[in-house]
Order: structure tokens, then C-alpha cells, then sequence
């Protein structure tokens, strides 16, 4: 049996149907692709850096978002919604609106099973396409693992992994550090790793069916 074709919209109608949809979808090159629900542990993490980037730049002229607001990359015609996103400066918005931003420094994404291979490969490679991005970050949610990479004068992305509580990520772009212990405050690896194995087995058992 064959795949139907896929169906492609403009950017218009894409944002048009997400102003009242019941859950949010990325647009890549004329697809929306629905995304999977969420976690306590990716909202635990997501929120704890949202809180301590808030705290820590204050004063700053930067601004944190949440994942209600999306990220605009023109050249690769893609809308997401990143877990947490720092800009500095004024924001550049998509067409004025006051929900899509263009200009993001950091940008924060939540492994989770079915996403950590899309945020580690294309997704970063989307993302290295906006010219005002520096900083990339990447939190594991069912074990102590930070990665950090980090945009240096020559235009090479630096990678720097934590691996414990102890770990300190430093942002010093931003002015900006944080421990692991307060990243992953409240997450419950047991709970998630449990998840995590039924995925991987589910996976597994559609592979072989």
C-alpha cells in the first residue's frame, strides 16, 4: 500500500492552525510534524532553567522564553518550539508577531527517547543556520548529562559535557552558572529511566512485528 503524498501549507496557514490547535506541531519546509506529549521530568528540568535564567539575568538586557513561544529559521523554513530561550537585545520578530522570534542566543533543549537523535543531529544543524545563535544546550532527563556547545570566534561549536551533580555549567556569555543539582531539582531518574526501558522495548517489539 502506498504512503499518501504529504501535504504542504505556507507559513500562513501553518501559523493559522496553530493559533487553535490543542497541541503544538513544528512546520519544516511545507510539513507539520506533531510533537510528542511531555514528561514531569522534562517540565521539572525545562522549568528549573527557565527560573534560574530568569533570576540570573536579571539586570541584563536579555529576556528568557518558555516553549509557548516559537523560533523562526528562515533559511531553513522551519518553526519549533525550543524548551527555553534566551535572546539579548531586542527580539527580532517573524512578521511583528509577538509569539515567533528570530534572533535567539541560547537556545535549551530536554532529551527525551524519541527526540535526542533529532536535537543532537539535524535539529542542531537547523538551528546552526541563525546567525545570532551561541549557545546550545542539551539536558539529558534520565541521568546526570549536560552538553554544552558553545559558537568560538572562528565559527567552530565547542562541546563541554557534565556528567554528575557536582558539574557547574558555565555560560560566561551570558554571565551566566548554574549546577546540575539545581538543573535536575526534583526530576526522579528512577520514574524516568522506567519509561525510557518500556520505550525502547515498545520500539523494539514494532521493529520485529
Amino acid at each position: 500500500m502506498e504512503k499518501p503524498a504529504p501535504q504542504y501549507y505556507t507559513p500562513e496557514e501553518y501559523l493559522a492552525m496553530e493559533e487553535t490547535a490543542d497541541f503544538k506541531s513544528e512546520y519544516y519546509q511545507g510539513e507539520i510534524f506533531a510533537f510528542a506529549g511531555g514528561s514531569l521530568n522534562h517540565d521539572r528540568i525545562a522549568g528549573n532553567l527557565y527560573i534560574n535564567l530568569s533570576l540570573g539575568l536579571k539586570g541584563k538586557k536579555c529576556e528568557v522564553f518558555s516553549s509557548d513561544i516559537r523560533v523562526w529559521i528562515e533559511s531553513q523554513r522551519l518553526f519549533t518550539y525550543p524548551d527555553v530561550t534566551v535572546v539579548c537585545g531586542k527580539p527580532g520578530l517573524y512578521e511583528k508577531r509577538n509569539d515567533t522570534i528570530t534572533t535567539p542566543l541560547l537556545i535549551v533543549e530536554v532529551l527525551s527517547e524519541s527526540t535526542q537523535n533529532y536535537d543532537r543531529g539535524q535539529k542542531f544543524f537547523l538551528y546552526r543556520a541563525i546567525e545570532s545563535l551561541k549557545e546550545y544546550v542539551l539536558v539529558d532527563q534520565y541521568q546526570f548529562q549536560v552538553e554544552h556547545f558553545s559558537k568560538a570566534e572562528d565559527g567552530r561549536w565547542v562541546l563541554t559535557e557534565y556528567h554528575n551533580a557536582e558539574g557547574m555549567l558555565s555560560i560566561p556569555r551570558l554571565g551566566f552558572r548554574i549546577s546540575l543539582q539545581d538543573i535536575y531539582d526534583k526530576v526522579e531518574f528512577s520514574q524516568a529511566e522506567s519509561k525510557a526501558r518500556k520505550s525502547k522495548k515498545a520500539a523494539k517489539k514494532r521493529r520485529s512485528s
